[in-house]
């Protein structure tokens, strides 16, 4: 290979020889293949800087009979690529490298060692004979999918805030005028990789034959231009760069586990860092099948041109792109000129979707101001009004809303009821079930302001009058209060119906405030004598007041002032029918719960702070998919009793829940369970394990008891032929039920069909299943989550022969596709898959996607697939995706012609 450089301005001339010295003395470089230059690229011995002039050099690099010659323009401190003939699209990002911008320093020095890294690049590229055969071609899905991948910046970071940002925070973070090395991550926005960020600035600085651990601003600003370069090839040379540490042009696979070990750091993959010696072997396998030892620039292009996209899984041959567009032109947002038009369409919309609460809410609005109005105008026509006026009406009125809520309250906490009306009648079509805890929590409020304005009427208003009256005016009031008219406060207060009324306010407002979310999940950072008296244990005890307030609240209905006949004393009235049907309840469940005793067939503890119970199922003991049961543990409370989702089938022979520690309780109890557990065995998962069955020695396990199972909005998943199941964290908990039931239902299904093929009769009645399709996503931020689950992935997708499931886990601590810190994961993760069928990520037959789902996408997916179907969605998770999902439900079912309905479960 020879390099001929021309200048109008001869005056010496240097020479490259095979091992890379510089005459003159300036360091040595290693490349492949003879090189000479002509021209005065440094003068001197001692390398002095160039004479200032405008200049052509004309770089000719000679492989066998092929050239490739480019020409460069020198304008005083800047060089730029003027011409290249021959070579291909590496060759012109070669040359690029050539390119120096104005006031950079050592012109000179810098040239020489590009000249050297462009020489060696394209030695490395056209020595090897079987490269043309190898190189692979750049097809239009490849290269879409690589122009997505190797992005340094991202929306995330700081990419697209331009230079100006970048030397904001130069300023800011700069000494002297230089930048170093542990600040270099901050700089251009890798705050949260900094490992990372310091081996790309290894990279750079490796390429520039920059050897200091810091850089001034013009050569910060070229690392800012490399690492933001839109072009592929730039991205995927700076990605190669990383790995190749001795920057010898080839990578070995110490120099992969080493990449494996940083990118796997970075995106908190703990598991794959474990193993990344093994992963290294397997990419050098694929990459290196002539055992060379090294893989090239040219490997790893022909991995990421070839590693299918993430998002590519939701693109299928059976999607129709038409259809698509199509919908996508629907599901744009227009916006209504005539505002009338707009409120009339809002408030359409508004009807349509809630139609069930509003009649419910309207039905019991009406009721209370019915109630409230008769009893103002029936003490409106009696002698008190005239001596305490519309003060009596309006206490009145207050007190007979109030007997109303009270009674009403209780029937949205009896479960057992609530669980039979949904699942055993058609109740469900015209009564919101799902919103029972919702409507207890608006009784409440009603019974607030209810309280508000009975004794605040008695209290600032009537009791003030009549202490005021004149005789004649407190002569008619003398049959209620007696001959001696009352002389102060209290008076009243030491009354029963004072005492009485002042002690249920106390406790309903202990209750009420414990109730609120801020102290009920310890949300307020409260002093630790205070903290104790709040959580969930609070909560739950403080609930349990009810029971004295509705002695009182009986009591005192019964000690009135004014009604003195026992038919005129309604509190009784109105309480009786609830308060018999909760106190049923209540002894339905102590007597059922006494009866299922649990006996505990496994435990295991997982990553997460997460404990799974496998039980023993009770006899006649059914429920369906996405109900929920409590559990009681004696050993920490006999009182306490906390409901959690089912996990297991109804036609699994034991049963089983997933509990994560978020509070008193639970922590407790993964405490007293963690104590007869050991370290699993070398095919186990957990971290800690107790396998009941296998053991001969068997710990002593804590008695639980189980009261259940209660109905819950993921029950109705089998009123539609197609779900789609979207759940957060531990909030996967029920939809890993209903998983488990469609493949159980599927298996059944299938042997019956073979039955009949084969001629046998088969005596099954049983109504057809309804779900054909199965959309799961599971959405979790730690790598250790999909532990929980590994035997329920791999057994449904082992046994999907019909395409019913379609599963997706998404992890969000990992980079977004795209993103360089992510790539090799990425890559890896395609490998291992192809080769061995197991996700590197989850350990299981299903792929992991990396960040969040594009929910919109996930629609439209589905609304492509299923179209003029009814989609049945189903959420159990944190409120957070609540507002987002219900409106992408609804969006998608007011503009096309697939309907979602939408179910949430929050926890």
């Amino acid at each position: 290979m020879e390099i001929q450089e021309n200048q109008s301005h001869h005056s010496n001339h240097d020479s490259y020889s095979e091992t890379g010295s510089i005459s003159g003395g300036s360091a040595g470089v290693g490349y492949s293949g003879p090189l000479s230059v002509s021209g005065p690229l440094v003068g001197g011995a001692g390398g002095s800087k160039m004479r200032k002039s405008s200049s052509k050099k004309s770089t000719r690099f000679k492989d066998q009979d092929e050239y490739v010659e480019i020409t460069l323009d020198v304008r005083d401190d800047s060089v730029m690529v003027q011409n290249i003939r021959g070579g291909d699209s590496e060759t012109a990002f070669l040359a690029t490298q050539l390119e120096k911008k104005p006031n950079s320093s050592s012109l000179g020095s810098q040239l020489s060692f590009k000249f050297r890294q462009v020489s060696q690049e394209l030695k490395r590229m056209t020595s090897s004979k079987s490269f043309k055969q190898q190189k692979i071609d750049r097809n239009k899905s490849g290269a879409a999918r690589a122009l997505k991948g190797l992005k340094f910046m991202t929306k995330n970071d700081v990419g697209n805030e331009g230079w100006a940002q970048i030397e904001t925070r130069f300023d800011k973070f700069s000494v002297d005028g230089v930048l170093s090395k542990s600040r270099f991550g901050q700089c251009i926005g890798m705050n949260e990789s900094s490992d990372f960020a310091n081996e790309l600035f290894d990279a750079l600085a490796r390429r520039r034959g920059i050897t200091s651990s810091s850089v001034n601003k013009a050569e910060l600003r070229e690392f800012w231009e490399q690492i933001t370069d839109q072009s592929f090839d730039a991205r995927l040379q700076t990605f190669f760069d990383m790995v190749d540490k001795n920057a010898d042009g080839r990578i070995n696979e110490e120099e992969v586990k080493e990449i494996i070990t940083l990118s796997a750091g970075a995106n908190k993959l703990s598991k794959i860092q474990e193993r990344a010696e093994e992963y290294a072997a397997l990419i050098m396998e694929e990459l290196d099948p002539d055992n060379l030892g090294y893989i090239e620039i040219y490997n790893l292009e022909m991995l990421l041109l070839q590693a299918p996209a993430q998002s590519s899984n939701l693109k299928t041959a059976t999607e129709s792109r038409v259809l698509s567009q199509m919908l996508s032109q629907k599901l744009v947002p227009t916006k209504e000129s005539n505002p009338i038009k707009q409120q009339y369409k809002r408030l359409a919309y508004f009807i349509e979707d809630n139609w069930k609460r509003i009649w419910v809410m309207g039905l019991w609005l009406a009721i209370c101001a019915g109630l409230f109005t008769w009893k103002f105008i029936q003490y409106k026509d009696r002698a008190v009004f005239e001596v305490m006026g519309y003060c009596v009406t309006t206490a009145k009125g207050a007190a007979e809303t109030l007997k109303f809520n009270m009674a009403l309250i209780l029937l949205p906490v009896c479960r057992n009821t609530i669980t039979f009306l949904r699942s055993r009648t058609k109740l469900g079509a015209v009564v919101p079930f799902d919103d029972n805890i919702n409507f207890h929590k608006v009784i409440a409020a009603g019974i607030a302001i209810g309280v508000g304005l009975h004794a605040g009427a008695h209290l600032t208003c009537d009791f003030p009058r009549l202490l005021h009256a004149t005789d004649d005016e407190y002569e008619p009031m003398e049959q209620f209060f007696g001959e001696e008219r009352p002389d102060d406060y209290w008076w009243f207060v030491k009354g029963t119906e004072g005492w009485t009324g002042v002690v249920m306010v106390v406790l309903m407002a202990i209750a009420f405030t414990l109730a609120q979310p801020w102290f009920r999940r310890n949300r307020l950072n409260l002093p630790t004598a205070l903290k104790r008296l709040t959580g969930f244990n609070a909560f739950w005890y403080s609930h349990h007041l009810f029971v004295i307030v509705y002695v009182l609240f009986v009591v005192h209905g019964y000690y009135l002032y004014l009604s003195k006949k026992w038919y005129k004393k309604t509190t009784w009235m109105y309480l009786a029918v609830p308060i018999l049907l909760y106190a049923c309840e209540r002894l339905i469940r102590a007597f059922r719960s006494g009866n299922k005793s649990v006996k505990i067939l496994k435990v295991a503890v997982y990553p997460g702070n997460v404990l799974a119970l496998h039980m023993s199922r009770p006899q006649g003991f059914k429920y369906t998919s996405g109900q929920y049961i409590y559990l009681n543990c004696s050993a920490i409370s006999p009182f306490q009793w906390h409901p959690f989702s089912i996990t297991s089938a109804p036609g699994d022979d034991y049963l089983s829940v997933h509990i994560r520690t978020a509070g008193d309780w639970t922590s407790q109890l993964k405490t007293i369970f963690s104590k007869v557990c050991q370290p699993p065995s070398v095919n186990q998962s957990g971290l800690l394990r107790a396998d009941i069955g296998q053991s001969n020695d068997i710990p002593r396990m804590p008695r639980l008891l189980i009261d259940g199972p209660y109905g819950a909005p993921a029950q109705d998943y089998k009123q539609y032929e197609v779900i789609l199941l979207v759940g957060l964290g531990i909030g996967a908990t029920p939809l890993i039920s209903i998983l488990k039931d469609v493949l159980n239902n599927m298996k059944q299904y299938k042997e019956i069909e073979d039955g009949v093929e084969s001629g046998l009769k088969s005596n099954n009645k049983r109504k057809p299943f309804a779900t054909k399709r199965a959309y799961f996503y599971w959405v979790t931020r730690e790598q250790g989550s999909f532990e929980w689950f590994k035997g329920v992935m791999n057994e449904v997708a082992e046994n999907d022969r019909d395409g019913v499931f379609e599963l997706h886990n998404y992890l969000t601590s990992v980079y977004e596709e795209g993103d360089a810190r992510s790539a090799l994961i990425t890559m890896l993760q395609s490998l291992n898959h192809a080769k061995n069928g197991v996700d590197i990520v989850s350990g299981t037959n299903v792929k992991t996607h990396f960040a969040r789902p594009n929910w919109r996408n996930v629609f439209k997916h589905v609304a492509v697939k299923h179209v003029d179907q009814r989609v049945g969605v189903f959420y159990c998770g944190a409120h957070g995706l609540v507002n987002e999902l219900k409106s992408l439900s609804l969006d998608f079912s007011r503009k096309t012609s697939t309907k979602f309905d939408f179910h949430k479960e929050n926890f």
